[in-house]
């Protein structure tokens, strides 16, 4: 029998009106587990109503209050990891090391979170001019809202919420349908915390709920991660809506692997960035730029590991990588791997599984001899896919990198230092590793990329979190000295 996956609003499980509904599946097993129901525009409205209701007490709330609350947030999120990291599993699929890491993850900006008594300090400015003093201080918005994607349920609802419901604002959570219980977990647990009813909203829904987010006159921004097109959508309808938005697209991740560098230290590497989640992470690298006598023996490094990755049920330890989120997300993938090999380009390791194994499984894949016009090299493939294009220079490799159209996330593996600074700063990227496959920035940092990876100027999480969750005022302030006030203690003179 399958779970009736609905919303929550004002503190509590909320029965949806809604007759539309879409069914929820193991990706393991190709089994659905559940359904979940769409929320009408009049259901989002009702539930935004009372996110603003609420939404002025908390802002009302002191500072070390609403940080105990957090405190209390994060303590539950790491008693429950391992009960949220199995349920991440059963409806997104990845590993269950990989959903323990993405609590991890997100409880760091929680934890970056809990220190709103010393983020929100304003300034202050004396005697500016004659008696005059000016302030400023950071105020909260009202009511915001999250729409974020199937690839991370947990961690990035908790990039956004844990500063928006810090600096003081109500928080209405769209997740992805494809993997929705992990939301309704979370606002358990902000209930279990202390925090206010209607504060932490959870909105289940497609297209229409988005849609009536951005139009409601009561939703004062809008914080998304997901596919470049819908990124550009929602940012071009928000912002004409008035609205404060950041919208977080997609990536094609490029690693450089110069002639220098540890080959082995950049293979492994490789395999844990490009098949770690089985490539489902705007931050995967797909595509390796092997510079001159570095591709052959970095190939057979790759190549070599291979074999030893476990591909199945996330559920279990000994996994590797698991499944695709869905089976025509499953299709797509290998339909770029078709593509590939039709362009001229070389499978070296084949992940393309029959049907008939279960589940929505494409398994590691390598491919040699990748050029910039495939579009295995364009476009993101968002699967356990990884390229290779040999390039006989670092100019080449940064020229490549710079015309992509997307600038979420690079990285170099080299053992000259000039050759890295040249690198981080000549590169139109807006997350740099060197010798790091992945560069995520810590919580207290904030995430984001460039070009079409990001749409609006704000980036997720750390202090351009709080700025965005938050507006600037200033106050400037004169008071005169009056004749007829006088020291209370002195006695007045009888006339």
């Amino acid at each position: 029998m399958t779970k009736l996956i609905e919303h929550w609003i004002g503190g509590a499980p909320s029965s949806a009106r809604g007759s539309r509904r879409a069914p929820v599946f193991n990706p393991a097993t190709g089994e659905q587990t559940g359904e979940v129901v769409f929320a009408t525009a009049a259901e989002v409205d009702g539930a935004v109503k009372a996110a603003a209701a609420a939404a002025q007490g908390w802002r009302e709330t002191p500072l070390a209050r609403r940080a105990q609350v957090l405190f209390r947030f994060r303590e539950l999120l790491a008693a429950n990891t391992g009960e949220l990291a199995a349920l991440v599993t059963a409806e997104q699929g990845k590993v269950i090391s990989d959903a323990r890491g993405e609590i991890a993850r997100g409880m760091e900006s929680v934890e970056f979170a809990t220190g709103i008594t010393q983020l929100l300090k304003g300034e202050f400015s004396e005697q500016v001019s004659a008696g005059i003093d000016v302030h400023s201080v950071r105020q909260p918005l009202g009511v915001v809202a999250g729409i974020t994607p199937f690839n991370f349920p947990v961690m990035v609802p908790l990039w956004m919420c844990a500063n928006a419901i810090a600096c003081g604002n109500a928080f209405v959570l769209k997740p992805s349908e494809k993997d929705p219980s992990a939301a309704l977990f979370l606002a358990d647990l902000w209930r279990q915390a202390g925090l206010p009813d209607g504060v932490f909203t959870v909105m289940q829904g497609d297209k229409e709920a988005v849609d009536a987010l951005i139009e409601h006159h009561d939703v004062a921004a809008l914080s998304f991660v997901g596919s470049t097109p819908i990124a550009r959508a929602i940012y071009a309808k928000g912002a004409a809506a008035g609205k404060r938005v950041q919208a977080l697209g997609g990536a094609k991740n490029h690693m450089v692997v110069m002639p220098d560098a540890d080959i082995e230290l950049a293979a492994d590497s490789a395999v844990v960035a490009a098949y770690g989640a089985a490539g489902e992470r705007c931050m995967a690298v797909s595509v390796v730029l092997a510079v001159g006598a570095a591709a052959d023996p970095l190939i057979e490094s790759i190549r070599a590991r291979l074999p030893g990755l476990v591909v199945g049920d996330g559920a279990d330890e000994t996994t590797d990588v698991g499944p695709l989120i869905s089976a025509a997300h499953r299709d797509r993938v290998r339909d770029y791997i078709t593509a590939g090999e039709q362009d001229g380009a070389m499978v070296l390791v084949d992940g393309r599984r029959p049907d008939d194994i279960g589940g929505y499984f494409v398994g590691p894949t390598l491919i040699d001899a990748v050029t910039p016009e495939m579009s295995i090299y364009t476009d993101e493939i968002f699967g356990p896919v990884l390229g290779v294009v040999r390039v006989d220079s670092l100019e080449q490799a940064v020229g490549l990198i710079n015309d992509h159209e997307f600038g979420n996330g690079t990285a170099i593996f080299t053992r000259d230092g000039g050759v890295s600074r040249r690198f981080q700063f000549e590169v139109k990227i807006g997350m740099v590793g060197i010798n790091v496959p992945i560069p995520v920035p810590v919580a207290y940092h904030s995430f984001g990329g460039w070009k079409g990876s990001l749409f609006g100027d704000a980036h997720m999480y750390g202090p351009e979190g709080i700025n965005f969750f938050t507006r600037g005022k200033v106050v400037t302030t004169r008071w005169s000295d009056s004749p007829e006030l006088t020291d209370p203690f002195t006695p007045r003179t009888s006339e």
